[in-house]
């Protein structure tokens, strides 16, 4: 057994500390042989600091493209030749959206819009979107706007809104080959006002963007300084028209190994699939990660990709004996 799963498994799983980016850089390094023992070792910290059950989410877009930053990833982008355009979903298909992913035994729904900030326009839409849903459907309603200021972060509180998304999407050195339009920091910045409102932190981004195996220990080692409620791990998915449109998907190897990497760096955090997956893991490698550490899926489809049919995550769950985690009675 490699010194650093040894390790782990008396500090991490026994002690309940993730490791330092030294060791998260050990795990991510680990030959392919010693692979499934890290994703045991992973699973088995999983489940003694976070329980058998699996959170589901779905998402929907209540403002899709036309987005003025220029996120080297991202299809939104209005500066980048992808076929994707601006589009404003009304606050009726946004119950709809809230109750179709309510249906599928989720207990979370998460409303994002493409902009840099909110503006007016948009805040009254969440204003007026979040009372319908919670008027209608049992659901916990989730967040991500992009960067706030404070007097929206109160607002969102105020609201209801019990978690908000605001990715850091890789780590602080690498950042600015990804995005030129803002910085890191002021990412970081929202993200500091939303833990001190009281409203849950779920932060997490994308592996795959061209960062070297130290720059993704890096990124986890800087997630677990953070501390989210949630993290959603995403493996990019190469959008046409964008300046990463030619990117490689990340070797499903690659991917397990951060899987376990990073929850060995963050015990007790949400781990959630997110965008990727499936062009990165199949149906195999989605099954090995929610043995390996997950403990978290978006179901159905993403902003602007197709994911799987939630009824095959949600059969897998049930295969696997992992529990649909119950809806908060703090609705």
């Amino acid at each position: 057994m490699p010194e650093i799963l040894d390790r782990a498994r008396t500090q991490v799983l026994d002690g309940g500390v993730g490791l330092d980016e030294a060791g998260i850089l050990a795990v991510l390094r680990l030959p392919d042989e010693h692979l499934s023992a890290a994703l045991q070792l992973a699973h088995e910290v999983r489940m003694r600091w976070c329980g058998p059950e699996v959170e589901v989410e779905g998402i929907v877009s209540l403002k899709t493209g036309g987005c003025p930053e220029d996120c080297h990833f991202c299809s939104q982008s209005g500066l980048f030749a992808s076929p994707v355009r601006s589009v404003w979903l009304d606050i009726p298909s946004l119950v709809e959206a809230a109750k179709q992913t309510a249906a599928t035994g989720a207990t979370e729904f998460c409303i994002v819009a493409a902009v840099r900030g909110p503006d007016e326009r948009l805040m009254t839409q969440m204003r007026e979107g979040v009372a319908a849903i919670r008027a209608e459907v049992e659901i916990q309603v989730a967040a991500s706007l992009g960067m706030l200021t404070q007097a929206q972060v109160d607002e969102l509180v105020e609201m209801g809104v019990h978690r908000y998304n605001h990715n850091l999407e890789t780590c602080r050195s690498f950042f600015p080959n990804v995005v030129s339009t803002h910085s890191w920091e002021e990412r970081w910045e929202t993200l500091r006002m939303v833990r001190a409102s009281g409203m849950e932190v779920c932060c997490g981004g994308i592996l795959g963007l061209g960062e070297t195996v130290e720059q993704r220990a890096e990124f986890a080692a800087q997630l677990a300084e953070l501390d989210p409620h949630e993290v959603p791990l995403n493996f990019l998915n190469p959008r046409p028209g964008t300046p990463l449109g030619d990117q490689p998907v990340v070797e499903p190897r690659d991917a397990l190994r951060a899987i376990a990497a990073f929850r060995l760096a963050m015990p007790r955090t949400i781990l959630r699939y997110a965008g990727g997956r499936e062009i990165t893991l199949g149906d195999l490698g989605t099954r090995d990660g929610l043995l390996g550490g997950i403990n978290a899926v978006i179901v159905g489809n993403y902003l602007t990709t197709l994911g799987r049919p939630a009824g095959e995550d949600l059969a897998l769950l049930d295969e696997l004996k992992m529990p649909v985690k119950a809806l908060s009675a703090t609705l």
